[in-house]
């Protein structure tokens, strides 16, 4: 039994290495209890057994463990060292020498005094044997799975589509506030089996397109529908050509939004560039999906769970569903979002609502166990998503999409809202086939996108802090002829702390106002700071601009150009005009559409 057998915790790993003669290698010599034979011609554990170079028998006063003084003397020992007794490596008054240098390679065994070479039974190794194929298989298996998670996650990026985004958008995500994403579905008939929709060839619309807005602290989410037949005007759009050049794409005045995709030559990003006008946000990266997308990633998800009021025969999107729940996949779910003859009016908006409902539903499963939890599920999702996907180069990587993925994992379904585009009949088409954009319904709705204000009731974080807030604005309020205020203008528009003072003093009667120019920087959003005695002022001038609780400090305020004091008003980004409010509604505007994505609304 060696010295780890008898007990001995002490024992070096190095005294598991012995040198085989016949071979001229260092062997792994395991613990005896495993039931192993020792193999031929490698000494017992008690025998003298040099190490590998650098081990304890060769450093200074080093001293091997696991031996005996005086035992494994005599002419096979010195056979076993390579040398004869009295040479070099033999016991000397009970002290081991320095071994002889090792057999070579295939040398072969020293002869036996009559001459012949001793032969011994060769015996199965079999812990060794055990030890060398759990070893190379644990190994094995290493390897290949770094190489192939390698080899995969390069695959999954090759799969992904990547288009610049031109400058349009913020630069990419950040875990530290909003984000906002732009998903668009092309009409383009690209891709394996779907020739037969018709315009083969075309170069596609924007045909669906939805804003997704996740608040900064993931609380709550608002997915906003634009219309495809939404009358607006297209920006111009610098583009990104195949050479690197930069190419700018002239806008268009007063034409369907579907036409900021595809038509002259504008990519995605013209579509960012139109959305940030029209809503005023803009968004940190954009997904494009085609009508494979639908495909794939329903059947990814072993289909998506729809609702219908009544029967459905669309003989142009080629559904035929009967009244009830359904689970769809494939070609039938991307007959489903293309509906819209044989639901509601017939027009787009009945459609965004089918697509709506789609997409809630796809969102759930999404979410489910059923789907996190099934490696099959997990990687059909990935494949479908990375190859029917074209998204911006910000985000061309699957690791990049990942943090992307987890961020609005966050986000509770119960709050995410599908909301649509306030829009009118366009008054311009004696029987309307296009709409208008309704202002005094968006400009709210996209105010309360903008300021993260959920269209859904969600429990807000840091109720007291909030309810403190909101206080600020409770109480008395000065005559506005007594506000004093000075204004500054940290808004970065030219010219707003004018407009301020001439709208204060002549609409609203502050006629104790004054400007003074420009802010020592710019700021993210407007404050208003308010001395000891003058709060009532404050609720005042808040009431009259539309501030939020939040842009009220208490502080010092200073004196004015007559001496007296006055609050100090400092415009921010967030200032969009005189007179127009600040803060946004805490309310969503009456009539317009919207409906949370946890509940599942049938399709009449």
């Amino acid at each position: 039994m060696d010295a780890q057998g008898r007990g001995r915790d002490d024992i070096d790993p190095a005294d598991q290495w012995v040198l085989n003669p016949q071979t001229g290698d260092y062997e792994l010599r395991l613990s005896p209890s495993t039931g192993q034979s020792a193999p031929p011609g490698v000494p017992g554990p008690r025998g003298a057994a040099p190490r590998p170079p650098g081990r304890a028998s060769e450093r200074p006063g080093g001293r091997e463990r696991g031996r005996e003084p005086g035992r494994g003397q005599g002419r096979e020992h010195g056979r076993r060292h390579g040398s004869e007794p009295g040479a070099t490596g033999s016991r000397e008054h009970g002290r081991e020498q320095v071994p002889g240098q090792r057999r070579r390679r295939g040398a072969q065994p020293e002869p036996t005094a009559g001459g012949r070479r001793k032969q011994r039974p060769k015996k199965k190794n079999t812990g060794k044997k055990i030890a060398i194929w759990t070893g190379g298989t644990v190994a094995f298996v290493v390897v290949v799975a770094a190489v192939g998670g390698y080899l995969y996650y390069q695959h999954l990026n090759d799969n992904i589509t990547a288009v610049s985004d031109d400058g349009a958008g913020t630069g990419g995500f950040s875990k530290d506030r909003a984000i906002n994403i732009l998903l668009v579905g092309t009409d383009k008939r690209s891709g394996s089996g779907n020739k037969g929709y018709g315009d083969e060839g075309s170069v596609g619309h924007a045909d669906t397109t939805l804003l997704l807005h996740v608040s900064k602290d993931r609380s709550n989410a608002t997915a906003l529908s634009i219309p495809r037949d939404m009358i607006t005007d297209i920006p111009d759009c610098p583009t990104k050509q195949d050479d690197g050049s930069m190419k700018t794409i002239p806008g268009s005045q007063q034409v369907r939004f579907n036409e900021s995709l595809g038509q002259s030559e504008r990519t995605p990003s013209c579509v960012m560039r139109t959305v940030t006008k029209i809503t005023g946000i803009k968004l940190d990266h954009f997904m494009v999906a085609d009508f494979n997308a639908v495909k794939t990633l329903s059947s990814a998800v072993d289909g998506v769970d729809v609702c219908l009021a009544k029967d459905i025969d669309d003989p142009k999107s080629h559904l035929k569903l009967s009244k009830g729940e359904h689970t769809i996949e494939g070609e039938e779910a991307l007959a489903f979002v293309r509906t819209r003859h044989t639901v509601g009016n017939g027009g787009d908006l009945s459609r965004i609502e089918l697509q709506q409902q789609f997409l809630s539903s796809l969102m759930r499963k999404l979410k489910s166990g059923g789907t996190l939890t099934s490696p099959k599920k997990m990687i059909s999702l990935a494949e479908a998503g990375t190859k029917a996907l074209t998204v911006d180069s910000k985000i061309a990587d699957i690791m990049k999409l990942r943090d992307l993925g987890m961020e609005l994992g966050k986000l509770d379904m119960k709050n995410l809202t599908f909301a649509t585009t306030p829009v009118d009949d366009n008054p311009a088409e004696p029987t309307p086939v296009t709409v208008v954009l309704n202002k005094a319904k968006s400009d709210k709705l996209f105010s309360m996108m903008r300021e993260d204000v959920s269209l859904t009731e969600v429990k807000k974080k840091e109720k007291k802090e909030k309810a403190a807030v909101a206080a600020r604005l409770k109480g008395p309020k000065a005559d506005p002829a007594d506000v004093r205020v000075d204004i500054y203008n940290g808004s970065g528009k030219t010219g707003a702390a004018q407009a301020t003072l001439a709208w204060l003093q002549n609409t609203e009667g502050v006629t104790k106002s004054s400007q003074l120019g420009n802010a020592p920087k710019n700021l993210g959003k407007t404050t208003l700071e308010y001395g000891k005695g003058e709060a009532d002022q404050a609720r005042r001038l808040a009431q009259l601009m539309g501030l939020p609780g939040a842009a009220l400090k208490q502080g010092k305020s200073e004196k004015n150009a007559q001496g007296l004091p006055a609050m100090v008003l400092t415009l921010g980004a967030d200032f969009k005009g005189a007179g127009e409010p600040i803060s946004a509604p805490s309310k969503a505007p009456d009539g317009i559409q919207k409906v949370g994505a946890d509940k599942t609304v049938c399709a009449k």
